[in-house]
């Protein structure tokens, strides 16, 4: 798979890259596309019908089933979090969603994906690849604080111990486990203010371009 111009983002959960990735689409003009969207649109799809998150071939069953719309505010509930999370370990749910990811990132004009597998499996050839990450403790605190903001009652160690947990699973999966790519550069966001991470992210994109 070859494209014009395709910046691979990958890395932990709550670590930035969606609103890296974001910004990268916004300043290069690319679209962009949130993989990880993808999982949760199949698990949402797959607590509607009754279905078991448990069950890989009723994982699979929801990912060819009509998934639900990306605006859809259930999508970032926590519950389709962790189900997403779980559902993504089964490698029948990533071969179902992998073409679809391959034919975005294929697009004449390039692209923005952002993701766990994005640089080492879903493009490999991209033009530039990044791995974002920051420290549990840290990405806990962001989505800790991302909770209250929308007004959820949660604590902070049971944010952090999901954290680890999806870590332990997104890592240890047999199916495109979360890694760096050995051509990423890594960008630890965990001293950053968001504006200084996507000032780094774009230096790094330029840096390779150059």
């Amino acid at each position: 798979m070859k494209s014009s111009f395709v910046i691979a983002v990958d890395g932990p959960a709550a670590s930035g890259k969606g609103t890296i990735a974001r910004a990268l689409a916004a300043h290069y003009e690319l679209p962009h596309l949130d993989t990880g969207m993808l999982y949760r649109m199949v698990a949402l799809a797959l607590l509607r019908w009754g279905g078991d998150p448990g069950s890989e071939f009723e994982a699979v069953r929801a990912c060819k089933s009509g998934l639900v719309p990306v605006d859809d505010p259930e999508l970032r509930s926590e519950i389709v979090g962790e189900v997403a999370s779980r559902i993504s370990a089964f490698p029948a749910v990533r071969a179902a969603l992998l073409e679809r990811q391959r034919e975005f990132a294929d697009q004449p004009a390039g692209a923005v994906l952002d993701g766990r597998d994005t640089g080492t499996v879903i493009a490999p050839d991209a033009t530039a690849k990044l791995f974002v990450t920051a420290a549990p403790e840290i990405r806990a605190r962001r989505r800790f604080d991302e909770l209250v903001r929308r007004g959820k009652s949660v604590h902070f160690n049971e944010v952090l111990t999901d954290i680890r947990a999806r870590d332990a699973r997104d890592s240890g999966r047999t199916a495109a486990p979360l890694l760096q790519a050995a051509d990423a550069a890594l960008l630890d966001t965990g001293a950053m203010t968001v504006d200084q991470a996507i000032a780094a992210a774009i230096a790094l994109v330029d840096d390779r371009l150059a």
